[in-house]
């Protein structure tokens, strides 16, 4: 029977990695983005290389109109996926979301709603299948603890972590597994031009991990592995001391 993964946010660096592994594996794909010709030639590559198909479709995270009948339409015209990997994130402008309600709305919208709207929607067809079934989506570790430095992202991805796990409890007698993926500085476009950043892993490494965790059924994957204890450290630390910290 065909593998087919679903994957939203297809041109970011870790989805790509992702999608690579899973070529590799196996997997056919769907590059889901909002520009999805962009994507062609990642797409021809993965299938030269790997001889899986790699079809590209074009969805947009802050259309939450659409989101309901999006599982059915690429079901319509792909066939059955088994796998969701949610990968597409906003940073966004710190300093500019404090007085700029777009910018405050599109990093909460982007990070939280529209992605909680599409994960119900895929959750509800992946149910149908009556077959093994997951998702994976990307969180951050900023999510852990708000933050002076990018507290609109860390409380979107919070709560973004927070909602998964309410999903995995509920899925928790079906077969669809839920992965939630905490990873710490990656090397991507998104953190080129941030200052200050230690410890950044390839998204090869962070995609390696990710499937790694998705075939052992865990949970919750903190990537790198010793951001997991990085965090635990921060979230330690006491209010009245961490609130005057410059992080």
């Amino acid at each position: 029977m065909t593998q087919r993964a679903l994957i939203l946010g297809a041109k970011s660096a870790i989805a790509q990695a992702v999608a690579r592994q899973l070529s590799e594996s196996g997997w056919d794909l769907i590059l889901a983005a909002r520009q999805p010709d962009s994507l062609q030639p990642f797409a021809a590559d993965v299938q030269l290389r790997s001889g899986q198909r790699a079809d590209l479709f074009a969805f947009d995270a802050l259309n939450t109109a659409t989101h309901a009948t999006l599982p059915e339409e690429l079901h319509t015209q792909y066939g059955d996926f088994q796998l969701a990997v949610l990968v597409f994130g906003y940073l966004g402008d710190q300093e500019k979301a404090l007085a700029d309600t777009s910018e405050m709305e599109r990093i909460i919208s982007t990070n939280y709603s529209g992605a909680v709207v599409l994960l119900s929607h895929l959750a509800n067809y992946l149910q149908t299948l009556d077959r093994p079934c997951g998702i994976i989506s990307i969180t951050s570790v900023a999510g852990d603890r708000g933050r002076q430095s990018n507290y609109f992202y860390g409380a979107a991805k919070g709560a973004l972590a927070l909602f998964l796990q309410g999903l995995r409890n509920h899925l928790s007698s079906s077969q669809v597994h839920v992965l939630t993926v905490k990873p710490g500085f990656v090397d991507t476009p998104m953190t080129a031009d941030l200052e200050g950043l230690f410890l950044v892993a390839p998204p090869q490494r962070v995609a390696h991990d990710i499937l790694h965790a998705y075939a052992k059924k865990k949970d919750v994957l903190y990537t790198p592995w010793f951001w997991r204890y990085i965090m635990l450290v921060i979230r330690c630390i006491p209010e009245r001391i961490f609130k005057k910290l410059k992080l």
